[in-house]
């Protein structure tokens, strides 16, 4: 079974939503031998059934059943992939993860019992494999502990009788663009767009050789050359690219015309650097200015919470709002901005 966590304006749903992205993922990122051959159908969607329990931003979570070499029964392997992209590390990872596992295998003795009355109770009767995966594209490393068990405290004394089991992280920080390269694959282009963290990026992405263009090009289908579009314009949308620049990116795409595709890309390093400067010239003058500045700064990081509007608008220090203009330039989400403009603000205090 997959399930997959995604943030607001993640495209990363889409890819799971995919069964060629999502066989890609599995027989490229997981290095678990058994999914090595796993083909788009050999995975089937069951999400409808756990709808029901998705918290709040976890409306992207998905769950799907791996036929092993296409059979049914012993072969089933249920996975859990949990998608995350926001600056923090979700600790408590491993207790989610949990409650899934506990709702799946229930979902499933449910079933056997609809086939077969009293099945689940007898001797030889045996529970499928759940696999959890997360996938993290967050800027830094995760660092949740991926044992279930080390969140219990006394498990070094109850151990035997605390659940223990482990999730698979797949960062893709840890990809370097060369072995993305390599795996010449849809999903690993979607994935150099995902790993994208400022404009001066795109420079590194007009080194790719075009044989890996072609081969992209030559081999993917339409729908899923279609889908490699919507995603990669929500990935550079979520970058401040202008809406222009992204309409041609993904036209291009659908187009198969790849050879040229970063090159208009420099028009964007110019805006953004044009943009900065306008906003520090404008910072230049009083704490009005300067907090509208700030704030103007902030939304092409992400949606600003009416609080910290109200208190950005209401600082008159010039000296708390220049030292939180420059950790707002430095940040790559609102949610990291906010971090640091605590951490100032006790400073000065």
């Amino acid at each position: 079974m997959i399930q997959n966590t995604k943030l607001k304006d993640s495209g990363a749903k889409l890819i799971f939503d995919n069964p060629v992205l999502c066989a890609q993922f599995l027989r490229g990122y997981t290095n678990l031998e058994i999914l090595k051959d796993i083909q788009p159908e050999d995975i089937e969607d069951i999400s409808e059934r756990f709808l029901w329990m998705w918290q709040e931003n976890r409306d992207s979570d998905s769950v799907k059943k791996i036929h092993i070499n296409g059979n049914d029964g012993s072969d089933t392997l249920y996975l859990i992939t949990m998608i995350e992209h926001q600056s923090k590390v979700d600790y408590d990872m491993a207790f989610r993860i949990l409650r899934y596992i506990v709702y799946i295998l229930t979902d499933y003795t449910e079933e056997q019992e609809k086939l077969h009355k009293g099945v689940t109770k007898l001797k030889a009767f045996r529970y499928p494999p759940v696999l959890p995966v997360v996938f993290y594209d967050g800027a830094g490393r995760w660092t949740a502990d991926t044992n279930f068990r080390n969140r219990v405290y006394l498990s070094d004394i109850l151990e035997e009788f605390i659940p223990d089991f482990n999730y698979l992280v797949v960062p893709l920080s840890k990809y370097s663009n060369e072995e993305l390269i390599d795996k010449k694959d849809e999903l690993s282009l979607i994935m150099l767009i995902d790993k994208l963290r400022s404009a001066a990026d795109f420079q590194k992405l007009k080194e790719i050789p075009d044989e890996y263009f072609e081969n992209i090009s030559r081999n993917s289908p339409e729908s899923v050359l279609k889908l490699i579009g919507k995603i990669i314009s929500v990935l550079l949308l979520r970058m401040n690219v202008p809406k222009d620049e992204v309409e041609s990116f993904t036209d291009q795409i659908e187009r198969r015309n790849f050879t040229m595709l970063f090159e208009n890309f420099e028009a964007y390093d110019v805006q953004e650097a044009r943009k900065i400067s306008r906003i520090e010239g404008i910072a230049e003058g009083r704490a009005e200015g300067k907090a509208e500045a700030l704030l103007e700064l902030l939304e092409h990081r992400g949606s600003v919470p009416d609080e910290i509007k109200e208190r950005i608008s209401g600082e008159r220090n010039l000296e708390i709002l220049d030292r939180w203009f420059r950790a707002a330039i430095k940040a790559e989400s609102v949610e990291m901005f906010i971090t640091e403009m605590d951490t100032i603000s006790e400073r000065k205090g």
